[in-house]
């Protein structure tokens, strides 16, 4: 097993050597500690050897945590860095924390109205140089902002583009039609991807969450295998649920899925995306 988990966050409770960003508290920590080796002990021994880090919000820009994971573990680890995306020159940021193991870089709409939420001067200097440095828009979005999202792809086609959690379609615990469809027809901007994740948070909220499938298989017809890729969450996964129950959908809750078909969606995608080959 050689499974690569597409999304997971990690944070310390060494607030002396890794401060928290403005406005945040140890409060905030919740659970109080997931540390890089808490991550590798839950992931392992569900076959899960590598892991794209997500850096996390109370961090703020301060993404040295994530990066000196990547440094301290050679090859397990690709990182999604936060930066400033409102700043009017992103570029020499990018190139350096490109430097240091990150592929993507996490944007949602902030202050700006959905609909204009990539109009900015940074977000578009962010799409050019993902363009032209393979670095992926890692979007945390609900459904209305997929319009925005779909004009920018087909301004900047050649940035690679990572839809997070199912577009987040479900969370309300209804999985609406509309929506689903929404995010199937970002299949037609050829370089986006899309997490197949945080089952916890979707739907029923109920291992083994089987009644995801329907909307997932819509997902996959859509994209195809290769362009979909699962994921945890962690540490949220791991709150109420448990690693391997997110793992077993894909492996085993999902009919229509052939062993190749496993292999892109565990691995092969996001080994592509975050780690720059198939091996």
């Amino acid at each position: 097993m050689n499974y690569i988990d597409a999304h997971s966050h990690i944070w310390t409770p060494d607030t002396g050597h890794y401060p928290l960003a403005a406005g945040f508290r140890r409060a905030n920590m919740d659970p109080p500690s997931f540390t890089i080796q808490e991550l590798l002990d839950r992931a392992k021994p569900a076959g899960v050897n590598r892991v794209v880090l997500i850096q996390m919000s109370f961090y703020g820009y301060d993404n040295r945590y994530m990066l000196d994971a990547i440094k301290m573990f050679p090859g397990t680890f690709s990182g999604v860095a936060v930066i400033d995306q409102n700043a009017l020159h992103p570029e020499t940021e990018m190139l350096e924390l490109k430097r240091q193991g990150v592929r993507g870089f996490r944007i949602y709409p902030k202050d700006t109205g959905v609909e204009r939420w990539l109009d900015g001067e940074g977000l578009q200097g962010m799409f050019r140089t993902g363009a032209k440095e393979n670095l992926n828009m890692c979007c945390l979005i609900d459904p209305n902002a997929l319009p925005a999202l779909s004009k920018a792809c087909e301004k900047f086609p050649d940035t690679p583009v990572v839809i997070d959690h199912l577009c987040r379609i479900g969370v309300s615990g209804k999985v609406n039609a509309a929506e689903v469809k929404a995010l199937c027809d970002m299949a037609r901007r050829k370089n986006v991807t899309v997490k197949v994740s945080a089952f916890y948070a979707l739907g029923n909220k109920k291992p083994p969450y089987l009644d995801l499938a329907p909307m997932i298989r819509q997902v996959y017809d859509a994209f195809g295998p290769e362009r979909l890729m699962w994921a945890t969450d962690c540490p949220f996964q791991v709150v109420d649920h448990t690693y391997q129950q997110s793992i077993d959908l894909v492996l085993h809750g999902l009919d229509f899925l052939k062993a190749d078909d496993k292999e892109w969606i565990l691995r092969k995608t996001a080994e592509r995306v975050f780690f720059g080959k198939i091996s």
